[in-house]
């Protein structure tokens, strides 16, 4: 118990800021992100793992997004490598969107889809010219995903009950995600990874937070 409450946490947020000092090359070698960033995810998974053990469905699909988030977190590490990762986070998507429409039916509170669709195509818009033609279908299968799984959370957190820290998971992977494009598509923006690395496993951990303590804990 005090490795799930106070460890576990501990050792997710020193892992998350050592991958961002290598990747910005303040004080670590920039080799040390293949380290320390698939060990963040590897620790969000073991996070997940301890919790929503009675609920094995959503358990189970939770931790294959963050499995599939782990092999884009991988691929990416290399740029020549950006499509299949690109195709793991999608795969992730879709499995955080699966569990999500197991507690509540897809855009049961439609009006999450209409937001989140305008501002996606907003950003899509904006980042069009510079996707080249091979990489469009992929990115705009990306997108839809993307929105979809948001959306969903959005919508699970507007009609259940204390379920407020999964629509902030969407939130923010949309937001991670969104500077991400950015900085790879009409960049670079400055101190990219400060933006991007945040949202992104602060979305994880909400996400796998979503999942309850098992009912035996004190």
């Amino acid at each position: 118990m005090t490795l799930q409450r106070r460890i576990l946490p501990a050792l997710i947020l020193l892992s998350a800021i050592a991958c961002y000092l290598a990747q910005e090359q303040l004080g670590l070698p920039r080799d040390a992100a293949f380290f320390f960033k698939p060990l963040t995810t590897i620790l969000i998974i073991v996070l997940a793992w301890a919790r929503g053990r009675d609920t094995p469905l959503l358990r189970r699909w939770v931790i294959a997004g963050l499995v599939c988030s782990l092999a884009g977190d991988t691929f990416l590490l290399w740029p020549q490598y950006f499509v299949p990762g690109l195709l793991a986070f999608l795969a992730a998507h879709l499995a955080y969107l699966w569990a999500f429409t197991r507690v509540r039916r897809l855009a049961a509170w439609p009006w999450s889809f209409v937001g989140y669709g305008l501002v996606a195509a907003g950003v899509l818009a904006y980042l069009w010219p510079g996707i080249t033609p091979a990489l469009r279908g992929p990115v705009v299968a990306y997108v839809l995903c993307l929105s979809a799984m948001a959306a969903q959370a959005a919508v699970i957190g507007k009609l259940e009950p204390g379920a407020g820290l999964l629509a902030l998971g969407g939130a923010l992977f949309f937001m991670s995600d969104g500077c991400l494009a950015l900085n790879k598509f009409a960049g670079p923006v400055p101190w990219a990874s400060l933006a991007v690395l945040p949202t992104y496993w602060a979305a994880q951990c909400c996400i796998a937070l979503w999942l309850r303590r098992p009912s035996t804990s004190p």
